[in-house]
């Protein structure tokens, strides 16, 4: 990032802020040195008054935390000092009991962990399993899982751009943001049953095929949603707002952020062009076209630019997927991994011992350990294994990016105004569930 320059970002003001044209007038951006402010005329000086420094609790119970995380900021007036982060407030335990669950039985709790991104951690957790069992999924399971990951990278980052607005004071695109969100759930409860923890996968394949009709309404949502894109982009991008409480907040540097090892849109939007899909490519990500959005700048405002392209860049991979989905089985041909049909099981003895030694005793992997990592929607999401020749891992690590990401705010929030911390906090993209796991 090039520093002593001006951005210049054109913004939409009230009526009475038009210039004498009708058009929208330009706020100069200066950025220069680690930090950007945006300037729109000289501040005054204030006095330089003495007083102690003063220490407040944003969380564990505050909405604007997103979660049970706890923020002390010890405050000089209404500036950040210092910011000590403390996430011990959920702790659930995951990697641990992952220890004494077959492969399988894991999954559900993939769900819990970061949960907008349910069906992605299955995927995720899956082909991690996969390796160790040293198992090839079929072209069908291949595409229908990347259309799974990607439906749930749009759902994560409406989530994320409603929520925000809220933080901020924006609420419509709140409301078109979650509709969408809705509108990808009913295509998961169609295809699984359900909407938020999905369990969707299994080592060796998914839960369940798609069902009839289903792909149309998929075609359906990928022809509409790029409107609600536009709209939202309409009402935040160039609104004064929307940029003035953005612009220049929680700079990262593309040094620094490889530093502190952020990853996803955090990294992206730093200049660092890092997305797990096109440099460790799985599930056949290299075959499809599609652009890793990045920024310059690093601030709120940037992360906001590379989240909303992504959605974008999402639907073009759903549009191919779509069109290179396969006939065939979902599930791999090999009754020591995947249950028979149920109409076998009940019919077939030979059927029955594979449902029975399944269920009661699980899979046995090869003794051996692997790492895993997929492109989630909030970074790099990493699953570590090792396994004993038991049908339970020995060990069961997650490399979770929020925990990752969140360790980076001390440094963002330094030097900002206590209300802005509402803000950076909000563009790291938090699920507390993969952070005090």
């Amino acid at each position: 990032m090039t520093t002593g320059t001006t951005r210049t970002v054109e913004v939409e003001l009230s009526t009475t802020g038009l210039s004498p044209d009708g058009k929208p007038q330009r706020v100069p951006l200066v950025v220069g040195g680690d930090m950007a402010t945006a300037v729109a005329a000289p501040p005054a000086l204030e006095p330089d008054l003495e007083g102690e420094h003063m220490l407040i609790n944003i969380g564990p119970q505050h909405p604007a935390t997103h979660g049970v995380l706890r923020l002390v900021l010890e405050l000089d007036g209404e500036t950040v000092v210092r910011c000590i982060p403390h996430v011990g407030y959920l702790h659930c335990g995951f990697e641990k009991i992952g220890e004494y669950r077959q492969y399988n039985q894991i999954i559900p709790w993939t769900d819990r962990e970061d949960y907008l991104n349910s069906i992605g951690n299955n995927v995720a957790f899956a082909l991690g399993a996969e390796r160790l069992f040293a198992i090839d999924i079929t072209e069908r399971c291949t595409v229908l899982r990347v259309i799974a990951m990607e439906l749930s990278r749009i759902a994560s980052h409406l989530v994320w751009m409603g929520t925000t607005c809220i933080d901020i004071g924006a609420f419509t695109p709140f409301l078109w943001g979650f509709q969408e969100r809705e509108n990808i759930y009913n295509l998961l409860e169609g295809w699984v049953g359900a909407r938020l923890t999905t369990s969707a996968t299994r080592v060796g394949g998914m839960a369940a095929d798609i069902p009839d009709k289903w792909l149309e309404g998929l075609q359906g949502f990928i022809r509409t949603f790029p409107k609600t894109i536009d709209e939202c982009e309409r009402m935040l991008t160039r609104n004064a707002i929307w940029v003035g409480r953005t612009v220049g907040l929680g700079v990262m540097s593309p040094d620094e952020a490889i530093n502190y090892g952020l990853s996803g849109p955090l990294l992206r939007a730093s200049g660092v062009a890092y997305d797990v899909r096109k440099d460790f490519p799985y599930l056949d990500y290299e075959t499809y076209d599609f652009d890793v959005p990045v920024g310059t700048n690093g601030d709120v405002y940037d992360r906001f630019l590379v989240r909303v392209e992504e959605m974008r860049q999402s639907v073009r991979i759903l549009e191919q997927a779509v069109k290179r989905l396969p006939d065939g089985p979902v599930n791999v041909d090999d009754p020591r991994l995947v249950l028979p049909p149920k109409h076998k099981a009940t019919s077939e003895m030979e059927s029955m011992i594979h449902h029975f030694k399944n269920v009661m005793e699980g899979p046995r992997p090869p003794i051996g350990e692997c790492y895993v990592a997929v492109e989630s929607p909030k970074g790099e999401k990493g699953y570590y294994m090792v396994s004993d020749g038991s049908s339970k891992p020995a060990r069961w690590r997650i490399r979770p990016p929020s925990f990752v990401n969140l360790s980076a705010i001390p440094k963002m929030v330094e030097g900002h105004l206590l209300s802005d911390v509402i803000a950076i906090n909000a563009s790291i993209d938090i699920v507390m569930g993969e952070i005090d796991r």
